[in-house]
């Protein structure tokens, strides 16, 4: 397990990529670990969803606590669940470092920041395509990762929706405007040829899931996704 102090936190060299396992083959998930590592990917993202915040089901906490010692890459957890602060204990105790919610899947959404905070992981929100970053603009001070969707969630391999990219530039400014910390992680159809449109906006975590597990060359796609290969 990585233990993220603020400062390393907001300095990680970024382009910071972040392959999903949800676009791995489900029945080896070790492989999929196994295959970020030696892509030179910073991050293992790891898709939480319940069946009823989104139309599907993948796993629970028992998943990260195996795949924890498989690698020492940051595991950042993504719950699309409905009522969200049932399971950051028990993903944090997995082997968590960072857990980012749903603010639409929330009532009191800066008492769940606190609270992953308070179990030592770093603590993220996140909206869907619909939702303004005005919504969240309260919160913006307590949290460490802001997750923007650029697809609906539920399902990987989908189109990455442009207009959605607008609200990087307003969450950059707000960040530089208020000194903020976060980081500005996106996730949704970011592939080798949307990938440079995500980056010029401002994004920091480029979250990709068929696209990295489809590639023949993990590390040369993961030095595009980067910018930093042909």
């Amino acid at each position: 397990m990585v233990n993220l102090s603020d400062k390393e936190f907001s300095t990680m060299k970024k382009p910071i990529i972040a392959p999903s396992v949800l676009g791995a083959d489900f029945s080896n998930f070790a492989a999929a670990v196994a295959d970020i590592d030696a892509a030179g990917a910073e991050w293992v993202h790891l898709d939480v969803m319940d069946g009823q915040f989104v139309p599907n089901l993948t796993f629970g906490p028992k998943l990260v606590a195996d795949l924890r010692s498989q690698s020492a890459a940051v595991f950042d957890v993504h719950l699309m669940v409905e009522r969200p602060e049932n399971l950051i204990e028990g993903f944090a105790k997995a082997g968590a470092d960072a857990i980012t919610f749903h603010v639409e899947a929330a009532v009191h959404s800066h008492r769940i920041l606190r609270a992953i905070q308070t179990l030592g992981k770093k603590a993220g929100i996140s909206i869907v395509p619909s939702t303004p970053v005005s919504y969240i603009e309260a919160l913006l001070p307590f949290a460490d990762i802001v997750l923007v969707m650029t697809v609906d969630p539920g399902f990987g391999g989908q189109e990455l929706i442009p207009e959605c990219l607008e609200k990087i530039p307003i969450l950059a400014a707000l960040r530089e405007k208020r000194g903020f910390h976060f980081l500005i992680s996106v996730d949704g159809g970011i592939n080798e040829s949307t990938a440079a449109m995500v980056r010029d906006a401002g994004a920091d975590v480029l979250i990709t899931g068929s696209c990295f597990f489809n590639a023949p060359d993990k590390a040369r796609l993961v030095g595009h996704l980067k910018g930093c290969a042909d």
